[in-house]
C-alpha cells in the first residue's frame, strides 16, 4: 500500500486503518457485544502482515480495555515492526457504571490524566497520534485545552495532535494557536455531510482527515439484513441507532445491495467497494476501518488499492441517489455544486 501524509504532521499512514471500538468488549455504553481477545489479536496481527501501518483505539472502548489490547498485541512484536497507535482522549466513562453515557471532558487535567492512562495500557513511550475524542461538555474553553495537548507534544508524550468530531468553528480556534494535525469525522457512503464543509476546511489549512466508520458500523457490508437485527447482542448499541431503524435500514440495506454490481466486476467482497470508496474521496487522507476477525479484514482490505472507474462511481452515484439513503453530497462533483448554491445563497 502507498502511503499519504498525514496533514502537515509528519506521519505517513496508509488509506486504511484498524479501528478497534468492537474490541473493548461488552459491559459498556456503546458495546458491540462479547469479543474474544485471540480474535481481537489475530484481526491486528493480520492487519499488519497484509501492510497496514496505523491502529485507531481510544480509552472508551471496554473502560480502557481495547487499549489494553493493543498494549498485549504491540508488546509481541519488535520495536521496528509496530504500527503506528492513534487514541483519544474526554470521552469518560464511570468505571462504577460502564453503561452511563460518558462524559465529555476537555479540563487540561483530564487531558494529561488520560494521557499518562493511555500510555501505561499501551506501554508505549510516545502516543503518535493524541486526539479530543468529542467537544467538551463542561464549558472548557477548547484554547485551554489545546494548550495541554501542545504541552504534552512539547514533552514528547505525544508526537501529533488531532480532533475528532469538531465543527470547523472549533477547528479554527484551535488552529490560531497551532496548526491542528487531523480532524477524525464520520464519513461513508451513508454518512457524507463531512464532504461540504469540515472536509474542504481541513484542505485548505493542512489538516489531514480520517474517515470512520466507512461501513456504517456494518451496514454496507453486504452481510448485514433486518434479520440480522434480532440478532444483535443485547447490549450492542447498534440496536437504537437511528441509521439501523426504518425506513433508513430499508434505504441502508438497498444501497449496500447496489454495491454487489461494482464488486462482482472487480473480483472483491462489497466492503472492499464501500471503503475503496470513502478513502479515494478528495481531501480524505485515510479511512478508519473496524474489524472482530481475520476474515471480516480480509473483505475490506482491497479497498485500500481497489481502482473504482468512472462507470463505477456513476453507478455507485447513481445508487445514492435513487435508494436516498444517508445525507449529503454524492459525489465529489455534487459537493462542489452544493458549496457552491450555498454560497449564492448566502
Amino acid at each position: 500500500m502507498k502511503t499519504r501524509l498525514l496533514g502537515d504532521s509528519g506521519l505517513s499512514i496508509t488509506p486504511v486503518g484498524l479501528g478497534t471500538w468492537a474490541l473493548g468488549g461488552a459491559g459498556w455504553a456503546y458495546s458491540w457485544g462479547p469479543q474474544a481477545d485471540r480474535e481481537s489479536l489475530a484481526t491486528m496481527r493480520r492487519a499488519v502482515e497484509l501492510g497496514v501501518n496505523w491502529i485507531d483505539t481510544a480509552p472508551a472502548y471496554g473502560v480502557g480495555y481495547a487499549e489494553k489490547v493493543v498494549g498485549r498485541f504491540l508488546k509481541g512484536l519488535p520495536v521496528g515492526k509496530r504500527p503506528l497507535v492513534f487514541t483519544k482522549c474526554g470521552f469518560l466513562c464511570d468505571p462504577a457504571d460502564p453503561r452511563k453515557e460518558p462524559r465529555r471532558d476537555l479540563r487540561p487535567e483530564t487531558i494529561r490524566r488520560e494521557c499518562e492512562a493511555s500510555l501505561r495500557r499501551l506501554g508505549v513511550e510516545r502516543i503518535d497520534l493524541y486526539q479530543f475524542h468529542w467537544p467538551d461538555e463542561l464549558d472548557t474553553p477548547v484554547e485551554y485545552s489545546w494548550e495541554a495537548m501542545i504541552r504534552l507534544r512539547d514533552e514528547g508524550k505525544i508526537a501529533a495532535m488531532g480532533v475528532c468530531n469538531f465543527d470547523i468553528g472549533l477547528l479554527a480556534i484551535c488552529a490560531r494557536i497551532r496548526p491542528v494535525d487531523s480532524l477524525q469525522t464520520p464519513f461513508s457512503m451513508i454518512r457524507r455531510n463531512a464532504a461540504l464543509v469540515e472536509i474542504p476546511w481541513c484542505a485548505e489549512h493542512g489538516t489531514g482527515v480520517l474517515g470512520y466508520s466507512p461501513l456504517q458500523s456494518g451496514l454496507l457490508s453486504g452481510a448485514f439484513s433486518a434479520s440480522r437485527m434480532k440478532q444483535l447482542a443485547p447490549d450492542d448499541w447498534r440496536r437504537d441507532a437511528p441509521e439501523f431503524q426504518p425506513p433508513r435500514l430499508e434505504r441502508n440495506l438497498a444501497l449496500a445491495a447496489a454495491l454487489k454490481e461494482v464488486a462482482r466486476r472487480h473480483q472483491v467482497q462489497v466492503p472492499a467497494v464501500a471503503v475503496g470508496w470513502a478513502a479515494r474521496w478528495p481531501g480524505i487522507t485515510g479511512v478508519i476501518v473496524g474489524a472482530r476477525t481475520p476474515q471480516q479484514l480480509d473483505d475490506w482490505i482491497p479497498g485500500a488499492t481497489l481502482d473504482l472507474s468512472s462507470v463505477d462511481l456513476d453507478t455507485i452515484t447513481g445508487a445514492i441517489k435513487d435508494t436516498g439513503a444517508g445525507e449529503g453530497p454524492p459525489s465529489p462533483e455534487d459537493a462542489e455544486e452544493w458549496r457552491w448554491e450555498v454560497e449564492v445563497q448566502e
